[in-house]
């Protein structure tokens, strides 16, 4: 009886145990989700968007897809950052219906990338995250990939890029997350099946036309073209768009599950395929789920109406608080891809940009645009050897902090500004700068910080912080300007705090001043957002 008795439990017991291993629903882990405290807490990221396409050093972002456009052939509206990409590529490869974007990607060797040193700089930089791109538009793998022979392992580098990245970020303590891109792939190559309209090569197409059986003898033999371009348009059917749908799947499954990131990020809008990213996601989410017992990564992406997932705004900033958490993402150059004197952002406007998101309760992920070899640039290290030493010397101010029921005061740059109702665009070298007395905040229990922007010597005047602003901030009892140890002449009166900006300032960009005092408002920020948009 004690036998049959305990054979029944056992097999009750791993009825439950079944039960609870059972990989939850997309609905049911939406039930589940908050945002990892990691994460939330970690303010600033840094972005290796990295990939074949940074081998030519002209020709814009995309250019995989511009290298296909000639003059006569004309480029597509709006894409007109690519427009050197056709003739820079017959002056440095070839023609294209000889030598197309696989043999860049040949050409590309990675051949001084140590993750291990990049690592250890991004940390020392005082970023909280790192991401590394997994695949771009231009349908290339940079991981070792069991779906797709057109990967970082078999062509190019013959090295497992992602593999690499993931194990130095967890050497040094770093979350990890990857980007897919993929998504475009069906349109986006077509113009890899063109051909010229005129000259010398009038009507020879391109060589996305070309066949497994056309690289005998080549450095690509074994390769087929079409894995990498796609079909001719006019043998695309459905069921073949559909095993492209299916092989993203595998192949961003993989992704997930072999290198386990902390982070997963999709460009476009909204799921990747729709239910097939919906799907990875699902199992993304799963495999957290039973590692930790929680869900501890972010799914990240242009996805709306979607709680269980972290907004993300490219190349801008939210107008106002967000109730959720969410990411601004930027990049040191404007092609995204590193490019020659093609810098859009310094120190400066990349510490601005910071202050302004993280005000909002945002993160911000920032691009750094790796050369070809796999080294960063000597200017753009020396723009992040800056951004890293204010990061570091404010680090109270940005790291787990949080949002004040309104994000800033003296909002002159805000006055006018064309928004839409998710974001404002960012600002760059080129825009003006901002008013001396334009500030942002952050906030730890009692403690205020106030971002003063683009500091000049004199008295600032802060409405928001005065005894009897709408905000009730509380009486002021200390200023001290962070990285100093000099006294601040400050006084508090009914309609504005009035704070003195010395000459001698720790760092030439944004200074931060503490406020510590006694603090009569104890509504929670969220549940003053309504009082604060309509204050603004």
């Amino acid at each position: 009886m004690f036998k049959r008795v305990l054979i029944i439990v056992t097999i009750l017991a791993s009825c439950v145990n079944a039960e609870e291993q059972k990989p939850m629903s997309w609905s049911e882990l939406t039930e589940q989700f908050e945002c990892p405290a990691w994460y939330r807490d970690a303010k600033f990221g840094i972005w290796a968007h990295w990939g074949a396409q940074s081998k030519p050093a002209r020709g814009g972002g995309w250019y995989a897809r511009h290298m296909y456009y000639s003059k006569d052939r004309g480029m597509p509206r709006h894409e007109h950052f690519g427009n050197e990409a056709y003739e820079y590529h017959k002056k440095t490869y070839g023609h294209p219906s000889e030598q197309g974007f696989k043999d860049v990607i040949h050409e590309w060797k990675a051949e001084k990338l140590d993750t291990d040193a990049l690592l250890k700089y991004f940390k020392q930089c005082g970023a909280k995250y790192f991401v590394a791109m997994a695949n771009h538009h231009d349908h290339f793998d940079n991981f070792d990939s069991t779906y797709h022979s057109w990967n970082s392992v078999n062509v190019g580098p013959k090295r497992d890029i992602i593999g690499e990245f993931a194990a130095s970020a967890r050497k040094y303590d770093m979350p990890f997350g990857v980007s897919s891109h993929d998504e475009r792939f069906l349109k986006w190559w077509l113009s890899a099946f063109g051909a010229d309209k005129s000259g010398p090569k009038k009507g020879i197409p391109y060589d996305g036309h070309m066949t497994k059986a056309d690289g005998k003898g080549k450095w690509w033999e074994g390769l087929d073209p079409a894995e990498l371009y796609g079909l001719p348009p006019e043998k695309r059917d459905p069921e073949w768009i559909r095993s492209v749908k299916e092989n993203w799947k595998l192949r961003q499954t993989e992704l997930v599950q072999k290198y386990d990131p902390d982070m997963l990020w999709f460009d476009g809008y909204g799921f990747p395929y729709g239910d097939y990213g919906k799907d990875v996601c699902t199992t993304f989410y799963n495999q957290s789920l039973l590692k930790h017992g929680k869900i501890n990564t972010v799914a990240v992406g242009k996805i709306e109406n979607e709680p269980a997932t972290i907004t993300d705004i490219e190349t801008g900033v939210a107008p106002r608080i967000l109730p959720r958490t969410w990411q601004s993402i930027i990049s040191i150059g404007e092609d995204w891809f590193y490019k020659e004197d093609r810098h859009i952002h310094n120190a400066r406007t990349i510490i601005e940009m910071l202050s302004d998101v993280i005000s909002k309760n945002g993160n911000l992920l920032v691009n750094i645009d790796l050369l070809p070899d796999g080294t960063i640039p000597p200017v753009t290290k020396r723009v992040f050897d800056d951004v890293g030493a204010w990061v570091n010397l404010h680090a109270e101010a940005i790291y787990a902090s949080r949002h004040w029921i309104i994000h800033g005061d003296n909002l002159h740059s805000e006055k006018g500004v064309k928004r839409n109702r998710s974001k404002i665009g960012q600002r760059t070298m080129n825009s003006p700068p901002y008013a001396s007395d334009e500030v942002r905040f952050t906030t730890k229990g009692s403690t205020r910080y106030v971002f003063v922007l683009n500091p000049k010597a004199g008295p600032i005047k802060l409405p928001a912080l005065g005894l009897t602003s709408p905000y009730q901030p509380g009486e002021i009892k200390s200023v001290r300007m962070i990285g100093s140890t000099q006294t601040i002449t400050f006084s508090q009166e009914a309609d504005a705090l009035t704070l003195t900006v010395p000459a001698d300032r720790p760092t030439k960009y944004t200074t931060v001043f503490k406020l510590v005092g006694k603090t009569i408002n104890a509504e929670h920020p969220n549940d003053a957002l309504k009082k604060a948009e309509k204050s603004e």
